[in-house]
Parts: C-alpha cells; sequence; structure tokens
C-alpha cells in the first residue's frame, strides 16, 4: 500500500539513497555513464537534503508495507519552492527505479498542485528532464523552450515548462 505523506526529516537519508540510486539506474541511452556521474557521484548528506526539503514543500511517497528502521520505505518524493521569486517552481521529482511506472509520480504531483491551488500559488514550472517531460505535459503543462544546465563539466539538456493553475 502506498501512501503520500508530508516530507519529515526522519526521511532525509532515504531521500538521499533513493535520488542517488534513481540517478544511477538511469538508462544510458537516456543519459551517459559520465553524466550521471555528474548528477549524482555518491550519496549527498542526510543534512543536505534535509536543509533542501525543509525550505521548500515536500511530500514522500511511503510504501506502508515495508520498513526501513521505525519508518516506512520512501519510493519518491517531490518538492517545490515557496519562496517569492521561486514560489511554484518544481525543484524535483524521483521515483526509485523498481517503483516507477506505477504512477507514483503522477500521484506525487497530483498532492503538490492541490496544495498550489489551495495556497492560491498562480503557475508551476520545471525544467523537466528528458525522463520527466512526458509526465509533465501529460499534467497539462506547456514547453516554453529548451535549457541547458553544466554541472561537473557535463551539460544536460532540459526542457523548461509551465501550468497556469488560475487566471
Amino acid at each position: 500500500m502506498y501512501q503520500v505523506i508530508p516530507y519529515a526529516p526522519e526521511y532525509a537519508a532515504q531521500v538521499s539513497k533513493l535520488y542517488h540510486c534513481t540517478v544511477q539506474n538511469i538508462d544510458e541511452s537516456s543519459y551517459s555513464a559520465s553524466q550521471k556521474q555528474a548528477w549524482s557521484k555518491a550519496p549527498r548528506s542526510a543534512y543536505h537534503w534535509n536543509k533542501r526539503l525543509s525550505r521548500s514543500k515536500a511530500w514522500l511517497m511511503v510504501d506502508t508495507k515495508q520498513m526501513v528502521g521505525n519508518s516506512y520505505l520512501c519510493i519518491g518524493f517531490i518538492n517545490v519552492e515557496t519562496h517569492f521569486y521561486s514560489r511554484g517552481y518544481i525543484d524535483s521529482l524521483y521515483v526509485l527505479p523498481g517503483y516507477q511506472g506505477m504512477g507514483v509520480a503522477s500521484a506525487l504531483y497530483q498532492e503538490l498542485e492541490l496544495w498550489a491551488k489551495f495556497s492560491a500559488v498562480e503557475r508551476l514550472s520545471v525544467d523537466a528532464s528528458k525522463l520527466s517531460k512526458a509526465l509533465f505535459l501529460s499534467q497539462g503543462f506547456k514547453f516554453h523552450h529548451n535549457r541547458y544546465q553544466e554541472k561537473c563539466g557535463e551539460i544536460f539538456l532540459a526542457f523548461y515548462m509551465s501550468k497556469q493553475l488560475s487566471q
């Protein structure tokens, strides 16, 4: 049984491992080994992820049938910026490889959109990866233009997209 829950600090270490595992398991037809290494060479600290997710609004998808210590297994996460200039920018969306294609990312996004509408966020935006572009298009996002990001000497193509929530 899967459940969306608000981010809690006790999940920071799981999020760190989930992020790294997800990046490293991307098929090399989408991102090369050197790009994946630049994207996530090793899991970042739990401190890093707690700080990053605590400064935004974040949700986790947990598998309530599996435990890691005293917490459920975190199988996915999403977060959105809440600060004035970046309000509504979706920063991260990752799902463990074994749970991809099961609706986890869509469910996480739907939770974020419900919150955004309730919080009077007028517009959501994202720099979608090659892997997440189709998901965001299916959720009503419009493609605007390509963006290029550099990480550790590797160039990554992203697709800047947005969705108007209110007029």
